[in-house]
C-alpha cells in the first residue's frame, strides 16, 4: 500500500480528499494535516510515501514546506493539489521534484488518474531497482511520460466513448436515475445501459441505491458520484 498524507487546510476539501485517496485501490492515508507544521511532524514521526501538497497553507507555503523536507534529506514524492498556478509556484514546484501538479477543482476521475500513473511510476522504479537501478533510455522515457501524461483507462471491449460521454452527462445532470430511465433519456437500450453502469459502478464513479415506494421490488437508482 501506498501510504499517503493529505496536507489541506480546508476541512471539506481534506475530508473530500482523504475519501478520494482511500477509493483508489493500492492507496491508504496515512493522516490529514491542515498546517505545515502538522505535516512535519507527521513527516517525522511516520513512514509516509506520498504527500498530496496544498500550496496555500495557514503557516507557510506548501512551496516552503517542500523545501523543508529537502533540506532535512527527505525524498519523499510529492504531488501539489492545488489552485495555485502562476508560473513562479509551478517553476518552484518542478525544481524541487514535485513528482505531478494537479490544479482545483478536478473531479475523481482525474484525481485517481493522477495517483494511478504515480503508482504504476513507482511499481517500475522499485522493478528497475531489483534489476541492479540500470535503465535504458526508451525504459526512462516510458516511466517519466507515463507519470506526466496519465492515459485514459481502455473501455472493455463493446463499449464506445461516445455513448459513455453521452450517459455520463445525463447522470451528472439527472441522477439519480434507475437504468431504465438513463436508457431512455440516451436513447440507449436497456442491456446496453446496464453495461455501462456496470463499468461506472466498478470504477466507483457511479452508486446505487434501492428505490422503495411501489409494488413489488425496489427499483436500483443510480447517482453520479465522480
Amino acid at each position: 500500500m501506498i501510504r499517503t498524507l493529505v496536507v489541506e487546510d480546508d476541512p471539506v476539501l481534506a475530508e473530500a480528499h482523504r475519501v478520494y485517496v482511500e477509493r483508489v485501490p493500492g492507496f491508504e492515508v496515512a493522516d490529514v494535516a491542515r498546517t505545515g507544521a502538522d505535516a512535519l511532524r507527521v513527516l517525522a514521526a511516520r513512514d509516509v510515501d506520498l504527500v498530496l501538497l496544498d500550496v496555500y497553507l495557514p503557516d507557510m507555503t506548501g512551496i516552503d514546506l517542500c523545501r523543508t523536507l529537502r533540506a532535512r534529506g527527505e525524498a519523499t514524492d510529492v504531488i501539489a493539489v492545488t489552485s495555485a498556478r502562476d508560473l513562479a509556484t509551478v517553476r518552484a514546484a518542478v525544481s524541487l521534484g514535485i513528482v505531478q501538479y494537479l490544479i482545483k477543482p478536478f473531479q475523481f476521475a482525474t484525481f485517481r488518474g493522477r495517483l494511478e500513473a504515480y503508482a504504476e511510476f513507482r511499481r517500475a522504479t522499485e522493478s528497475a531497482d531489483a534489476n541492479s537501478g540500470a535503465l535504458q533510455q526508451d525504459e526512462l522515457d516510458r516511466m517519466l511520460d507515463g507519470l506526466r501524461s496519465p492515459r485514459p483507462a481502455q473501455l472493455p471491449r463493446g463499449l464506445s466513448d461516445s455513448t459513455l460521454a453521452a450517459l455520463v452527462g445525463i447522470l451528472k445532470a439527472a441522477s439519480p436515475l434507475t437504468a431504465a430511465e438513463l436508457a431512455d433519456r440516451a436513447g440507449v437500450s436497456a442491456p446496453t445501459t446496464r453495461r455501462y453502469l456496470e463499468y461506472l459502478t466498478a470504477r466507483r464513479l457511479v452508486s446505487g441505491q434501492p428505490r422503495y415506494g411501489g409494488p413489488g421490488r425496489p427499483e436500483t437508482v443510480y447517482q453520479w458520484s465522480g
